[in-house]
């Protein structure tokens, strides 16, 4: 369904005069193909494909899929860059521990990739998180014993400290967190209010507006970003489509913001 709305999309981002297509080689280069019936072994064939794309010099835009996908992602990149520093927009930090007795889950990458030495935790910022909770620590402590507070740990902002405003001076002071090291960017749809985005599998009330996702990946040009990925699209949630759109030109944002990309 993402490729479907993708249609819509031009080759020029009239907001911000990116012209990806005239800066960079650009190519669909297909889907990974996964193991449905084991999740680890998933893993490894994402992890392999992506130490292939990453060995032949391309930044990766991944299309998920949920967010267990970037756990072999971040493996792969951090085989290459050393640990990245992360944006990350979602509802929940994903940093639990296990689900149903399994450690890799939608709701886990981070404290896998925690754990693995695949981050670097003074560098990551957690935007939109919300909603309610299995465990009473509040989403400012990250759920997680080892990145509970800065320097130690990710820089957490829940959504109220999101709503109605602008997230530009946000931005400003995130650029400055990442400096010039490598970055990784995960935007998981559900980031998003569900008013705007309700085809995903786990919504939450009260999220980031349309504008305000822009403002976030806009507010990331100028970083050093070595792969991106968009997660957690159901189309089936969403039979108007508005999700797969906010997807599609999510993801052409982050294209625009690419180092290398220069404007008209």
């Amino acid at each position: 369904r993402l490729g479907a709305e993708s249609a819509m999309l031009r080759r020029f981002n009239g907001s911000t005069a990116a012209a990806p297509f005239d800066s960079l080689r650009v190519a669909d280069i297909g889907d990974v193909n996964v193991n449905l019936y084991n999740l680890p072994d998933s893993c490894r064939l994402i992890r392999e494909a992506f130490q292939k794309i990453l060995a032949s010099g391309c930044v990766p835009l991944a299309l998920g899929g949920d967010h267990t996908i970037t756990y072999p992602i971040l493996q792969a990149v951090a085989e290459k860059h050393g640990p990245v520093g992360l944006v990350h927009v979602d509802a929940h930090t994903d940093t639990g521990d296990r689900a149903l007795g399994e450690e890799i889950y939608h709701g886990s990458p981070f404290r896998r990739c925690v754990e693995e030495g695949l981050l670097d935790r003074g560098r990551v910022v957690q935007i939109g998180i919300r909603g309610s909770s299995h465990e009473p620590a509040p989403p400012s402590r990250c759920h997680l014993p080892v990145c509970a507070l800065p320097p130690q740990g990710f820089r957490v902002v829940p959504a109220e400290e999101c709503w109605g405003k602008s997230l530009v001076p946000l931005m400003v002071e995130v650029r400055r967190q990442l400096g010039a090291q490598p970055v990784y960017l995960s935007f998981d749809i559900d980031g998003l209010d569900p008013a705007y985005a309700p085809g995903t599998g786990t919504p939450e009330i009260a999220g980031l507006t349309p504008g305000q996702a822009l403002e976030i990946i806009r507010g990331c040009r100028g970083l050093n970003i070595v792969g991106c990925d968009l997660v957690e699209v159901s189309p089936m949630y969403d039979l108007s489509g508005n999700t797969a759109l906010l997807g599609a030109n999510l993801l052409f944002e982050m294209l625009c913001v690419l180092p290398g990309v220069r404007p008209l």
